[in-house]
């Protein structure tokens, strides 16, 4: 395991995904398939319980869902980019762009410095326009690491 915080497998580029639920699988999988994550399935039900206190949409068509869990062993962002989009309740539509940050339930606030290093450039639309315009899994990798360290 990577002690990066985004690594390309954590990435999904063009996923095909019918809603919010579908996408935090899909990247709960994938933070799972990395061992990151020890159950994909109850990290994906703490992020959805953290989903349905407040929405997690933000300007710009992104989606920022996450979640404190005991089924994390490493501070993680998994990363989609959805053409079709997806709902996260933003205020300008769809999610096209989607960054579920995973953290240690015993963990200091990690994900509260991820999320703060993460905001702070999602509303760049030169990093935005990066991730979208990415061709694979690698470049949005490098793309986000290069914003987040």
């Amino acid at each position: 395991m990577s002690d990066q915080l985004i690594t390309a497998d954590l990435v999904a580029v063009n996923a095909a995904v019918a809603d919010k639920g579908e996408v935090i699988d899909l990247l709960a999988q994938r933070l799972a398939a990395a061992g990151r994550v020890t159950d994909a399935a109850a990290f994906a039900a703490d992020v959805r319980a953290r989903e349905a206190v407040t929405a997690t949409g933000m300007p710009g068509a992104i989606g920022l869902p996450h979640a404190k869990s005991a089924a994390v062993l490493t501070p993680s962002l998994a990363v989609a980019t959805v053409p079709a989009g997806v709902d996260f309740e933003g205020p300008d539509g769809p999610a096209t762009l989607v960054f579920l940050i995973a953290a240690p339930a015993e963990g200091a606030d990690e994900h509260l410095k991820i999320l703060a290093k993460l905001a702070r450039k999602l509303v760049s639309p030169t990093f935005t326009g990066a991730v979208r315009d990415a061709a694979d899994a690698e470049q949005v990798a490098a793309v986000v690491t290069e914003a987040v360290s």
